[in-house]
């Protein structure tokens, strides 16, 4: 019986990526590949690309790329397995049978039980709300926020009983005692009594169903009724849930996202609620955490463009100077809505109504506007003040990949604030400057470029196979690569060669940065002409260069910081000198040898 991973390759192999990424978008013949427009964000010139000789897509707008089984977990939401069977299927490829080990088999079960309990839950919730005199009252509290009944069956909203083990009986009937406290549903605060009996986790609270993106409810937010505390109480992380990797009414709100190329962040369930019910239907909310690194690429599968709208408390505020962050190291177009009164959402939108809510949204500012708006309240009529408002924005602007934006916002900040230009641009160069030492910790943290000779060579190692095992040696025993811009990208592909595979442009970018990743296909899609020697040997010379230039510095700052001594150090002295003179003598013969080059190229 083939291997999952043999089967996967074998699909792989027989797929036409253009007829397939075919059903999805309408692609035309341009030059070499097919074009299209990118379903992954909102354009009007195609940007995306499909080659069908490397089987691999990418989009040089908003830099997706993969191939024919990532293109299809993207448009389907589904996992790799399933995705493979899908492309199977549309290539009339028969899946083999597969024999699941003891231990999958029982995941799984516990999974799918896990889901099928929380839909049992969700129905549960929803029929006491309104179906018992508890409920009734729930239900009062609900009308007075706003939502009627209609409200409550759109968004699933239901009530947990105050009674402590009214759902806990009602699943013991199907379920096993261990699954039901993996499920996150019992046990909680109150735990077992000395009898041993469990409890329902959520009791007297109003609940909201946290639904996984494909529609599953996977766990739920329960809020008090009057002064109990916790005011909001969360599922706790499952097999089915981690709270850090899910955003609330996202299984609604994808579509409308996809639509508008925007999405709307809010802090709770009822602020998500308010928000759509005002026909903003692309919002989201994060599940009772900050928003995370798994919840931003989560959203920039969707968009990039994000109107943060957190409540306008001093929590509130952090939160999204916590959020702005994160957006904007992903390269993120974010603006920031700030209602008037230090109202929420919700509370706006019972006072206002959704016309004037979508009126602010609309003109929500930029994120830089908001924190110079932050910025000037620290005060600006000192010296002292306008220091404390530049080091606040300081963090933000150095994150912004662009150095063309960095250089636009300096004019801003320097005319908003009454800083001299001169003297911000100076405190950017040099946080800019600190960003960039920590690259080799933070690689995503600043932009990637590749020199004509690098992006040369990456080529040769991905196609020329007459050329790669000779040239990966050379690049390998020189460390050439070692420093560059490009560095992991070279990495990957001479492990690759190391190996003796053939480098696989999906395989090698599951394992990159986004930056690096989108770097690779870039390169990939620019295809080799004709690979020689010759012009191997001269892009190797051109990093050769660059590292004897490097190394000629090294040794005239050791040279400098030799002490004016006798014995050992005027024989480190004489060492260091000769070292230069042979490293000057190397850049001469590497100088000669490029100009050489150019001229019998020319």
């Amino acid at each position: 019986m083939a291997s999952a991973g043999s089967f996967a390759d074998r699909v792989k192999q027989q797929a036409d990526i253009v007829r397939v990424v075919g059903e999805y978008v309408r692609l035309k013949k341009g030059g070499q590949n097919f074009v299209g427009l990118c379903p992954f964000h909102s354009e009007k010139t195609p940007s995306f690309a499909v080659h069908p000789v490397k089987q691999i897509y990418h989009c040089f707008g908003c830099g997706a790329g993969g191939d024919v089984f990532k293109f299809v977990m993207e448009m389907d939401k589904c996992d790799f397995l399933e995705a493979v069977r899908i492309v199977a299927e549309k290539c009339g490829i028969a899946m083999p049978q597969r024999r699941e080990q003891p231990g999958e088999r029982r995941e799984q079960q516990q999974r799918t039980a896990l889901v099928e309990m929380h839909r049992e839950a969700s129905a549960f919730f929803c029929r006491q709300l309104g179906g018992t005199p508890e409920g009734k009252a729930a239900q009062g509290y609900l009308a007075d926020r706003g939502l009627d009944a209609e409200a409550c069956a759109q968004f699933g909203i239901g009530y947990a009983p105050s009674a402590g083990d009214a759902l806990t009986r009602q699943l013991k009937t199907k379920y096993a005692e261990k699954l039901l406290e993996a499920s996150g549903l019992v046990g909680g605060l109150a735990g077992q009594d000395a009898g041993g009996r469990l409890y329902d986790r959520f009791r007297r609270r109003i609940m909201f169903p946290i639904a996984h993106e494909s529609g599953k409810v996977i766990a739920f937010g329960g809020r008090a009724l009057g002064d109990d505390l916790p005011k909001y109480l969360n599922s706790p992380e499952t097999p089915i849930y981690t709270k850090s990797s899910v955003l609330y009414h996202l299984d609604r709100a994808k579509d409308a996202i996809r639509k508008s190329d925007a999405v709307v962040l809010v802090e709770g369930y009822m602020d998500t609620i308010a928000v759509a019910r005002a026909g903003v239907m692309n919002v989201v909310a994060s599940c009772g955490t900050s928003l995370t690194e798994t919840q931003v690429k989560l959203l920039t599968r969707f968009t990039r463009r994000i109107i943060v709208n957190y409540d306008p408390d001093t929590a509130g505020q952090t939160a999204t100077e916590r959020s702005l962050a994160l957006l904007l190291e992903k390269d993120c177009d974010v603006r920031v809505l700030e209602l008037p009164g230090g109202q929420d959402p919700d509370t706006f939108l019972r006072n206002h109504g959704a016309e004037a809510y979508r009126e602010l949204l609309a003109a929500a500012p930029s994120y830089l506007d908001y924190l110079i708006g932050r910025a000037r309240r620290l005060g600006l009529a000192t010296a002292e003040e306008k220091l404390r408002a530049v080091n606040f924005l300081m963090p933000f602007v150095q994150r912004i990949p662009s150095g063309l934006l960095r250089s636009e916002w300096a004019s801003r900040i320097s005319q908003q604030l009454r800083v001299d230009e001169p003297v911000l641009r100076e405190g950017l160069r040099r946080a800019a400057a600190e960003r960039r030492s920590e690259v080799k910790t933070h690689p995503a943290l600043v932009g990637r470029a590749a020199k004509p000779a690098e992006r040369r060579l990456l080529q040769f190692l991905m196609e020329a196979d007459a050329l790669r095992e000779r040239l990966a040696d050379e690049i390998r025993q020189g460390g050439l690569y070692q420093g560059l811009e490009t560095e992991k990208i070279f990495a990957v592909l001479l492990d690759a060669c190391a190996a003796g595979e053939r480098p696989d442009v999906e395989s090698m970018a599951a394992s990159l940065e986004d930056k690096d990743r989108r770097l690779l296909f870039e390169i990939a899609f620019e295809g080799t002409a004709d690979a020689e020697w010759p012009e191997a040997e001269s892009c190797l010379d051109v990093l050769r260069l660059r590292r004897a230039e490097e190394e000629l510095g090294a040794v005239q700052r050791q040279i400098e910081a030799q002490p004016a001594s006798a014995g050992d150090g005027h024989q480190e002295m004489g060492r260091l000198l000769e070292r230069k003179l042979e490293l000057r003598r190397r850049l001469s013969e590497l100088r000669e040898e490029l100009k050489a080059a150019i001229d019998a190229d020319a």
